[in-house]
């Protein structure tokens, strides 16, 4: 007696293959731990500022130096999955590395946009909004500590 696959499980296997794929994560091929360039900053809306003036609850590691994030760019930690930036002179902002389309992690920031290599999903410096697709939403904002010069995580 043979038993042959029915057309249900065939389908049905064939998605989970599909699902499995389109789940993988796509390029993250440099593994230096920060990435720094700078660029024009874009003009948009004011997002939530996400870093914080010296205060009460305790910050991790120090990220940089206040003087190692460019103005009108950005630096991209991709040991920690963050980017640090400063749109203006002494406005520090901190955004998740990690892309909202398929999750890859961001290459560069320039021309005030953070970039991702995989299918050229591009984020304002400013809040994180989405300036190019196909991401469907704006990269998570990240807490950070700025205190004197140095940029910690909160």
């Amino acid at each position: 007696m043979t038993i042959r696959p029915t057309r249900r499980t065939i389908l049905g296997t064939g998605s989970a293959v599909a699902l499995l794929a389109g789940c993988s994560k796509y390029g993250d091929s440099n593994n230096s731990s920060s990435q720094s360039t700078s660029g024009t900053p874009s003009v948009s809306p004011s997002g939530t500022a996400s870093a914080t003036a010296s205060g009460g609850a305790a910050a991790g590691p120090e990220l940089a130096k206040t003087s190692d994030i460019p103005v009108g760019g950005g630096t991209i930690f991709k040991d920690e999955k963050v980017v640090v930036t400063q749109p203006e002179q002494g406005e520090f902002k901190a955004f998740s590395a990690v892309c909202t389309h398929q999750g890859c992690t961001v290459s560069t920031v320039s021309d005030g946009t953070i970039n991702c290599p995989c299918h050229g999903s591009k984020f304002r410096i400013t809040d994180a909004s989405v300036a190019a697709g196909p991401a469907p939403r704006p990269l998570p904002a990240e807490k950070i500590t700025v205190e004197g010069n140095s940029i910690r995580l909160a």
